[in-house]
């Protein structure tokens, strides 16, 4: 089976399906499903646009909007994990997974699904230790502080995937795991990004959370973006239980803009005998209603229990029974339902509304997902002031011990961001959170823009009908040696990827591609030429080679320090 994997989306459906198309002609083959490892952006409307963790001059529509009014329909099967610039108001609705359109499925927080008897999992947002041991306690209308924590992962999903004991064929996730550059080309990855080099060197490139995964699930593939770079790596596991040892086979694509390596196709060897739709997965489903009541919508710190003795169960892993359970429960139907519907208006643009407010409702499939398997819908109760899950009496589970539930006064599993040690300069990318920084100093605090109402509206049937509107590695650096057999000049054949080429076909860049560019997070290397052009383009030495009569505009750059504590919008 051909699957298309995709870095970073930023909202670019349209140029993701007529490249996929592009590339079906070019090699006579046809792509079943697409992967899209975040930054997906699926804004609906203006109001979406404002729970973005992105400056309101950078803010832009795309084109996702389109597929979820119904004026187009994903031409492939599109199943996606939130990345750190999402539309998060709209993940929240989706906890556990669901349509976002027709066609296009998100993962939720974490979650795994079957396709052709593949399992792909997935893990949304990108870890912060500040925010890692928290309950989903955001709610829009978004202030500085949640607009941004909204989309860290937390360490009740990373306990919920480790429950996992069968095989996980595909792994999706936005940011790498961390030390996953040791498995790789190394210098290449850093000839491509010098500014990564300390935090290779201090071993504090990528999220320790997704280490740990990467050593838990050992899937076949795992999948990620958020560097903007293409980069490959084999990683051979020690083996388990006398198992045969397993491999992993690490890819992460770039953002989607002209001649950048966004786009790889892989093959995946299919199941014989198994369902062609996309199905529910009944030992994730299992898993998440064992550890209903031990999910949280508070900002209080919490860590899992453990087998520590001081908790009176620590292991989630489900029963057969139990998994059996859930297959009757959805009635013996694993097929996920097409109970798509849409819960707020899209956007029209013939008709724009500069100053919607953010929409504040449940959505009908995580109403019906909650009511048959008997979980919470966090995104609800959230809006309703949260509620510790242990103490509710409406919770499956709540009258579990304390001590069932962990314990805040134990210490975290990571007590330091590891991921903001490092000050190294990406001259590539626009810092969006300086410039942010620096428009809030000038026109002072504020709330958050737009408004919900307090009480939570609830997404019943008439909103379903709701209308729609149309260089060279640095000498003298020591590097830790690649730890799998495989050599740089063999690693592609081994991955059984085709060789680098450009996804896109060759076409004059449109303004509107230029614009995304100086917002979206850094130029080519070859593009010099175009770089001298625009100021936003510079580098800090074409800077100061300006002539000092003039009065040059200072522009900041992004990335200074990839997954800063201090700032979480890093890419």
């Amino acid at each position: 089976m051909k699957i298309a994997v995709e870095g970073c989306c930023h909202g670019e459906l349209d140029k993701i399906y007529e490249t996929i198309g592009y590339l079906e002609k070019k090699e006579g083959v046809k792509v079943e499903l697409l992967l899209c490892c975040g930054d997906f952006q699926a804004a609906r409307n203006e109001g979406d646009m404002k729970c973005m963790a992105i400056p309101p001059k950078y803010r832009m529509m795309q084109t996702f909007y389109k597929y979820y009014s119904g004026e187009k329909k994903a031409p492939v099967l599109t199943i996606f994990v939130g990345g750190n610039h999402e539309a998060s108001n709209h993940l929240q609705e989706l906890p556990y997974g669901g349509w976002v359109a027709p066609n296009i499925y998100y993962l939720g927080y974490a979650g795994v699904v079957r396709y052709k008897g593949i399992r792909i999992g997935g893990v949304s947002g990108i870890f912060k230790s500040h925010d890692y041991r928290r309950g989903h306690h955001e709610f829009p209308p978004y202030n500085p502080n949640t607009l941004r924590s909204v989309y860290h992962i937390r360490n009740i999903e990373v306990f919920k995937l480790k429950q996992i004991q069968m095989p996980i064929d595909i792994f999706m996730s936005h940011d790498w795991p961390r030390g996953i550059y040791r498995y790789g080309n190394t210098a290449d990855l850093l000839r491509k990004k010098k500014f990564l080099r300390q935090e290779v060197e201090s071993n504090t490139l990528g999220s320790p959370a997704n280490e740990e995964l990467l050593a838990h699930l050992q899937p076949s593939y795992w999948f990620s973006a958020h560097l903007h770079v293409k980069f490959a790596a084999l990683m051979q596991h020690p083996s388990k239980a006398n198992a045969v040892p397993r491999a992993t086979k690490f890819l992460s694509l770039d953002k989607c803009l002209p001649y950048r390596e966004f786009l790889q196709i892989v093959d995946v060897a299919e199941r014989a005998g198994s369902s062609e739709g996309l199905e529910y997965d009944p030992e994730w489903l299992a898993i998440l209603k064992a550890t209903n009541s031990l999910q949280r919508t508070t900002p209080h710190p919490w860590n899992p229990p453990e087998n520590n003795g001081l908790h009176e169960r620590w292991d989630f892993r489900p029963s057969e029974a139990a998994m059996m359970q859930v297959v009757k429960d959805l009635g013996g139907d694993l097929s996920i339902p097409d109970n798509f519907s849409r819960t707020v208006p899209a956007y029209d643009p013939n008709r724009p509304e500069p100053h919607a407010s953010p929409s504040c409702t449940t959505n009908p499939q995580t109403t019906e997902l909650c009511a048959t398997l008997g979980l919470t819908d966090l995104y609800a109760l959230v809006g309703q002031g949260g509620v510790d899950l242990s103490r509710h009496p409406g919770v499956a589970g709540g009258d579990d011990d304390d001590d069932d539930a962990g314990s805040a006064d134990e210490p975290s599993e990571y007590p330091t961001d590891t991921s903001g040690l490092s000050s190294s300069y990406n001259p590539d990318e626009i810092t969006i959170e300086d410039e942010w920084e620096e428009e809030e100093g000038e026109e002072g605090p504020k709330e958050a823009e737009g408004g919900c109402n307090p009480k939570l509206s609830v997404a019943g049937g008439h909103l379903s009908d709701v209308p729609a509107g149309k260089g060279h590695t640095p000498g003298r650096m020591v590097l830790p040696a690649p730890k799998s057999d495989a050599s740089a000049t063999n690693l592609s054949l081994l991955m059984k990827l085709p060789p680098p080429a450009h996804s896109t076909p060759a076409a004059a860049r449109s303004s509107s591609i230029a614009a995304r560019e100086e917002h979206c997070e850094g130029d080519d290397e070859d593009d010099d030429e175009a770089s001298a052009v625009r100021a936003l383009k510079r580098t800090s030495d074409e800077a100061a080679a300006v002539a000092s009569g003039g009065t040059t505009p200072r522009i900041k750059r992004r990335n200074q320090v990839i997954y800063t504590a201090v700032e979480d919008d890093d890419d």
